[in-house]
């Protein structure tokens, strides 16, 4: 089964999501992701199978991207 995993993060334009890109592109358990830059917190969606959130918040954290899980309720 599949976990949308959303972040708050610090990206604001298309170089800053080029430079995510090549790291979320190296992680298997990624399906899919995307960055929502017009929405003030400048969301990450990840989807994936059976991937901590703390993993995605290093992987960016190693190219300075600021990333912090934001928990929700279904």
């Amino acid at each position: 089964m599949e976990d949308v995993l959303i972040f708050k993060t610090n990206v604001e334009c298309e170089s800053d999501v080029k430079r995510a890109s090549a790291l979320l592109k190296s992680t298997n358990q990624i399906t899919r992701w995307n960055f929502d830059l017009c929405d003030c917190d400048k969301i990450l969606r990840v989807v994936s199978s059976g991937l901590r959130p703390q993993v995605i918040e290093n992987l960016l954290k190693t190219e300075g991207i600021y990333c912090e899980n934001l928990t929700y309720e279904l």
